[in-house]
């Protein structure tokens, strides 16, 4: 009896001593994915300031008053450029820029265990605004454009990022935190630097100083962020489990290669091979074209492509519209900041709204697509026609509004049918695609090198691609519904189901938390 008292007691002491590794290791890890494990008081308080000090970041790195005043500054008589200069030569670059770093910056964010990435896009914003305030050429302003574009493709380090400080239970909390952070600075930004510009009768020189100032901070908070030990791609932690299963796998190979000298020699480029196919990225592309058969993520990732392409032209080119209208109407105060403000403000309600809807998305997915793109065309086709600055503003306003009222939907319904490192995967591809895309609408319509054209007749062909858009949507519904009520008498009561919610309980939580990730952006 005091035998099996003796071992039940060694058992329960080895036990506790396995329970103990196990959390001094997942504590290590900054998140292990394993969700059963109570992680120490020393390391969760230690992973909870971590991710206050990201969300920090978050903030202060969104701190730039003079951000949209700077279009005013480079048409002002204090650096003098023409708004054709600006229009055909200058802004074009931004998304030539972002086009090529986009690929290589998504794949060293992950290699790089984001922290890098996150310094060189602080470097980089205080390179912008250097050059803001000392250049005075075209070619420095173009070279502007270049570490923007550099600056919006690092933006994928800051949202992945956080995931890998918590468990994957975590995901969907800390993803609202560091995205509540990012749109609060905005917001705070652009309030600052109207109310500067309105109330200071400070000038565009002076705005973009206090630019550097806050962006130099940020630079030092990137560079004080810890380092995490893991990361979704090239950096993942292997449970004990997997990396036994991996050590049985390579001695059964070996003990298969190595009895003939030849048979080794045979099997060498045979296994390199192997680990070519196996590797990271070759299956997770054989997954991706295997996934794409799914009628609702083609018609998401299509949205994805197409409207965020329309939707980013407009927000380069807007700035200009507006100094030419205003110009037109002789106003001369200008309210871009606050009317980033207002549109950050409104984005952020539509944005929270989305997540109440509940309707049939495999039945009117197309049907609500098409009525918010017509309405959007129809704005586009108002900022290109008015006179009227204040009527240029709200049209501008609603318009992000609708865009940001899809962007939760369109991405919880990517991502709820992928696991977390394809949904990465996923975006990444769509992103590169819709960049693609509006690199070669700029080279046609807007850059130098094509037809050059002015702002207004910009946002003529910006409506017009939002209509056909608006018509390819309304047939595609069309068909849709057609379909549904022709099938729904042989199917009887099995067609009838119930409104879906954009969150609902049966969601995978690694999944689930990607639909409050939005990449801002956009």
């Amino acid at each position: 009896m005091e035998a099996e008292d003796s071992a039940g007691t060694g058992d329960e002491m080895d036990r506790k001593g396995r329970e103990k590794k196990d959390l001094q290791e997942d504590a290590g890890t900054a998140g292990c994915p394993s969700d059963s494990l109570q992680v120490e008081p020393s390391g969760s308080r230690k992973v909870n300031w971590a991710v206050v000090f990201l969300c920090f970041y978050g903030f202060m790195s969104s701190l730039k008053p003079g951000e949209p005043f700077i279009t005013p500054y480079l048409l002002s008589s204090e650096k003098n450029f023409t708004r054709e200069q600006v229009t055909n030569e200058i802004t074009p670059v931004l998304t030539y820029s972002y086009m090529a770093v986009l690929v290589p910056t998504f794949l060293l964010t992950d290699l790089m265990r984001y922290k890098p990435v996150l310094v060189i896009q602080g470097l980089s914003q205080v390179v912008i605004w250097i050059i803001l305030l000392l250049g005075t050429t075209l070619l420095e302003m173009q070279f502007v454009e270049f570490f923007y574009g550099i600056t919006m493709a690092c933006r994928v380090a800051y949202s992945s990022y956080i995931f890998s400080l918590v468990k994957p239970g975590q995901y969907q909390r800390v993803a609202g935190y560091s995205r509540s952070s990012v749109l609060l600075g905005v917001f705070t930004s652009s309030v600052v630097g109207q109310l500067c510009l309105s109330l200071g009768n400070i000038t565009y020189y002076t705005l973009s100083s206090i630019s550097l100032g806050f962006v130099s901070f940020g630079l030092v908070l990137a560079l004080c962020l810890p380092w995490p030990k893991r990361s979704l791609f090239f950096n993942r932690v292997k449970t004990q489990e997997q990396k036994e299963l991996a050590e049985v796998a390579t001695k059964s190979e070996m003990d298969h290669m190595n009895p003939k000298d030849d048979a080794q020699s045979v099997a060498a480029p045979l296994c390199s091979i192997s680990r070519w196919k196996d590797s990271v990225f070759v299956q997770m592309l054989l997954e991706v074209r295997g996934v794409l058969k799914q009628p609702n993520l083609r018609l998401w990732s299509m949205w994805w492509v197409l409207n965020s392409t329309g939707y980013y032209l407009v927000l380069f080119y807007v700035h200009i519209l507006w100094n030419k209208v205003g110009l037109a109407t002789e106003n001369k105060h200008v309210y871009n900041g606050a009317v980033e403000a207002a549109s950050t403000l409104l984005s952020t309600l539509t944005s929270f709204a989305a997540g109440f809807v509940k309707i049939r998305w495999d039945l009117w997915s197309k049907l609500v697509i098409a009525v918010i793109t017509a309405v959007q065309a129809g704005l586009l086709l108002l900022m290109g026609t008015t006179d009227n600055i204040w009527l240029c503003y709200v049209s501008y306003i609603v318009f992000r509004g609708f865009y940001q009222f899809l962007v939760p939907l369109a991405t919880f319904q990517i991502a709820s049918s992928l696991t977390k490192e394809l949904c990465a995967l996923v975006f990444g591809i769509n992103t590169f695609l819709a960049t693609i895309l509006k690199s070669i609408i700029i080279l046609i319509f807007a850059d130098k090198r094509g037809l050059a054209l002015d702002v207004r007749s910009q946002f003529l062909v910006y409506f017009i691609y939002f209509t056909l858009l608006t018509v390819m949507y309304f047939v595609g519904a069309a068909v849709i519904i057609f379909r549904h009520y022709r099938n729904q008498p042989r199917e009887g009561v099995k067609t009838v189901g119930q409104p879906v919610e954009l969150h609902p309980a049966g969601t995978n939580p690694e999944t689930e938390a990607l639909s409050n990730d939005v990449q801002q952006a956009c």
